[in-house]
């Protein structure tokens, strides 16, 4: 099954259930929020979970692309990605978890034919504070789904205060031949999807007060279950990156682990431009040019006459039809090119910085840290420069 008929599958499933489809959002939080970048589905609707009415009702459902750079040391591996689209439903004060996950059961056996022997579940196990989350144990009991309780892992919440609950997710068998083992025991189980009955408020001395009206926020990522579905061993091989795969390795011979980071950062770079952002020293632009000096250190790492100038506009202009963007492919390729020149006249600076006698025994913490601050140069930069 390809993304977007997975993602419209999601979104009609919910819509005969009686949510209201709601508009995702650009990945630029409203004004006045202080996060840079929408993380989460659940995100744009912080206001609502806190109480507010919503004006489209109790039961909503969308698509929200995301940004995270909390994983950006993951992103390589099989399930990590910068920018991906998270599939959403709520219910606001309406019904309860154990409903929640039997839809979401159902949406997955039937709507999107997985096997059932290959889902797992885990739940809250409950701590000395809170109670172990009964409901939703019954619920995957009676569905006939293995369910492990755990603890940390079960316990969602957004931030040291705020919204949060015990926490159901949906994990899918990945390995081949039949699953064993449970998902803390081996990481061929993949969570998908999350279930958070919203039941408390943390206060700001870390104690947990019952909220008035107990809310249901699930999340499911998009490219995650779509490579599953597809077969695919990573988020890297599933159809919104057949343009990269197919293009990419053919321009830059790379390694496996460095061709999906350039793929990931650049396409995460195309996003963050569709959306309006542009490189700058602080702020939203600067996690774009560090996103595309940490795509361009490793483009150059063997072969310092690669450029992003080889990079076509099929790709380009994939990503941004995928995400829905209005954006010229054209102009996207023009500001990567500009961020590129300003990329090789920091590596010149670079050289010349570090030929300093101060610089050319091991570095200390200290001097990482004054190159960074004082003359631009990164971590990962300056190892790269060390190593020519």
């Amino acid at each position: 099954m390809e993304t977007e008929q997975l993602a419209r599958t999601f979104l009609e499933y919910f819509e005969e259930r009686g949510h209201r489809r709601i508009t995702g959002s650009t990945l630029l939080p409203p004004p006045g929020d202080p996060v840079l970048f929408t993380t989460s589905g659940m995100h744009p609707l912080t206001p609502y979970l806190e109480g507010r009415p919503h004006p489209l009702g109790s039961r909503l459902v969308n698509r929200q692309r995301c940004l995270r750079t909390t994983d950006l040391d993951e992103v390589g591996d099989a399930t990590h990605l910068t920018v991906f689209e998270m599939l959403g439903s709520w219910s606001l004060g309406d019904y309860e978890g154990p409903r929640s996950l039997e839809w979401g059961y159902g949406l997955l056996t039937e709507g999107l034919g997985v096997d059932r022997g290959r889902l797992h579940a885990t739940v809250y196990a409950g701590d000395e504070r809170t109670e172990r989350d009964t409901a939703s144990l019954r619920t995957w009991q009676e569905l006939g789904v293995p369910v492990e309780p755990t603890v940390e892992d079960n316990w969602w919440s957004n931030g040291p205060t705020g919204p949060c609950g015990p926490d159901s997710e949906i994990f899918l068998w990945s390995g081949e031949g039949p699953p064993v083992s449970t998902p803390t025991g081996d990481d061929r189980w993949v969570e998908v999807w999350n279930h958070v009955t919203m039941s408390h408020r943390r206060l700001d001395d870390g104690s947990l007060v019952p909220l008035p009206r107990r809310n249901v926020d699930t999340g499911l990522g998009l490219e995650r279950l779509a490579s599953l579905l597809q077969g695919r061993r990573s988020v890297f091989e599933c159809d919104v990156f057949d343009p990269w795969r197919r293009l990419a390795p053919a321009l830059w011979p790379l390694d496996e682990p460095s061709l999906r980071l350039m793929c990931d950062h650049l396409r995460s770079a195309v996003v963050v431009i569709g959306d309006g952002v542009r490189p700058a020293a602080t702020g939203r632009g600067y996690v774009l040019r560090r996103l595309l000096r940490r795509a361009l250190t490793v483009l150059r790492r063997d072969d310092p006459s690669r450029t992003l100038g080889d990079l076509p506009s099929e790709p380009v202009r994939h990503t941004l039809d995928h995400f829905r963007q209005e954006a010229d492919p054209g102009e996207v390729l023009r500001v990567l090119a500009d961020e590129e020149r300003r990329f090789d006249r920091l590596l010149e600076r670079g050289r010349q910085v570090l030929a300093r006698p101060r610089f050319r025994g091991t570095l200390t913490e200290e001097d990482l840290h004054y190159l960074h601050d004082t003359h631009g140069l990164p971590r990962d930069l300056v190892t790269s420069l060390r190593e020519e």
